[in-house]
């Protein structure tokens, strides 16, 4: 068996990952990975066959004798996870972690858009945020970037700190701490402690953080962690001053934001929908300035930032307007989205709503409250898809299975006219209702 510098070695040569025998660029590293339905180890031949130059494999039968192009390893998955902590160690660009609840993904893609206007960037696509992601992310670092974002996500204690220990990173930054998978965390608690891995991180290494000090929940917990670490740097520790509003729908948030009380206010009209988006925006302004990225360029970032993968996208159909939120949800993205949409101006208002999952005991209480908040958002229709919110839905409300059944009454009978706000967690796919609607 080769060591990981001699993977490394090769790797140098061909820095193109794949875990995907269906994507494999000429040159590329096949890592033959396991799940619970697929052994990777079966088709490390077709992807050599597809052009790759390496596959990794785990096990000896899958790697003919003789043949160079199979490289032999005890775990893949550790292999990969190890060749990336070892890439990590070697490059000396500044690298910063976000984690959080809620906004992860959108800070960072806004915290990356900033950025970029100065640096050569290399951030995490898409969601690839968990152990196999995360990996895959920092082995894409090149030598010409200049700076890399990486995205950490977890939904059971310890997973932050063991992403931490291949990040290394010299920022980080948590969003914010929610009622989300308390199913694998246990309780509330067990959120902040999970995502106060970061800090715990940080802190041990002498780094720094980005703080967000309107969060009172960040405030305590870099407060039990020894507090002079974290407020040490006041420019760190105050970020840009973010106003913002909702107007209507269609508008957008408008945001205000200047560094210090003797600077100009900058005015700045996004492509977001929701004022819980400011913090994700003043996160932004406040790594861009830390890293010198001129104020003109900050604002046109901000500007110029449009959504996806149904993160607080708003969408003209020419029969309804919708805002949709439907990548993930859980207790405090649904009641930040409803609380939103309550000043969202509109004649119709309708909610279609999905279950939000891995919520072990609490997800009756939680569902419950998200009912008996709808009451006062005067949302005149609601629709709920899911078993978890027809528990506990009233008369005056509709419900369905699944997304199929709600995909069937909207071609049976269209909907035109309405303001719909669409959220739920990913696995309810209600990101599939926007091209019926």
């Amino acid at each position: 068996m080769k060591s990981l510098e001699q993977i490394y070695e090769i790797y140098k040569e061909h820095p193109v990952i794949t875990t995907d025998n269906r994507q494999c660029e000429p040159g590329a590293m096949f890592f033959a990975l396991k799940g619970a339905t697929f052994d990777g180890n079966r088709f490390a031949a077709s992807a050599l066959e597809a052009g790759c130059a390496y596959a990794v494999v785990d096990e000896a039968e899958f790697a003919p004798e003789g043949d160079g192009r199979y490289v032999l390893v005890d775990d893949v998955l550790q292999t990969l996870q190890d060749l990336a902590a070892y890439h990590r160690q070697q490059l000396t660009i500044p690298v910063l972690q976000i984690t959080g609840t809620n906004g992860k993904t959108t800070t960072k893609e806004l915290v990356s858009a900033v950025l970029s206007k100065r640096y050569n960037v290399l951030y995490t696509q898409g969601n690839l945020n968990n152990h196999i992601g995360v990996p895959r992310t920092l082995l894409r670092i090149r030598p010409e970037h200049e700076i890399a974002v990486i995205e950490t996500g977890a939904n059971h204690p310890g997973e932050i700190a063991f992403l931490c220990r291949m990040v290394q990173a010299d920022y980080g930054l948590i969003t914010n701490v929610g009622r989300a998978h308390l199913e694998g965390f246990g309780s509330f608690d067990g959120v902040k402690a999970t995502k106060g891995e970061l800090y715990d991180d940080l802190s041990s290494r002498g780094k720094a953080i980005f703080l967000n000090c309107f969060d009172d929940n960040l405030l305590a917990m870099a407060k039990e962690r020894g507090g002079e670490p974290f407020t040490e740097n006041p420019r760190l520790e105050v970020e840009p001053y973010v106003e913002g509003r909702v107007e209507d729908c269609s508008s957008f948030l408008k945001v205000q934001w200047r560094g210090d009380d003797y600077e100009p206010w900058h005015s700045v009209q996004t492509h977001l929908v929701g004022a819980y988006n400011i913090a994700n925006i003043r996160a932004a302004v406040t790594v861009g300035l830390f890293f010198d990225v001129p104020t003109e360029d900050i604002d046109d970032a901000l500007a110029e930032y449009v959504p996806t993968n149904s993160r607080s996208e708003f969408r003209d159909t020419g029969r309804n307007r919708l805002i949709v939120d439907a990548y993930n949800a859980n207790p405090t993205s649904m009641n930040a989205a409803l609380d939103n949409f309550q000043f969202v101006k509109a004649d119709s208002k309708m909610a279609i709503l999905g279950d939000m999952r891995e919520l072990g005991a609490d997800s009756r209480r939680e569902h419950q409250g998200i009912v008996e908040k709808l009451q006062q958002t005067g949302v005149e229709e609601v629709w709920f898809v899911g078993e978890n919110f027809r528990e506990v839905a009233l008369p005056c409300h509709r419900c369905f299975c699944n997304v199929d059944e709600v995909k069937a009454e909207l071609v049976a009978h269209p909907l035109e006219g309405r303001t719909i706000l669409i959220k739920g967690s990913n696995g309810t796919k209600l990101f599939q209702l926007p091209e019926l609607l």
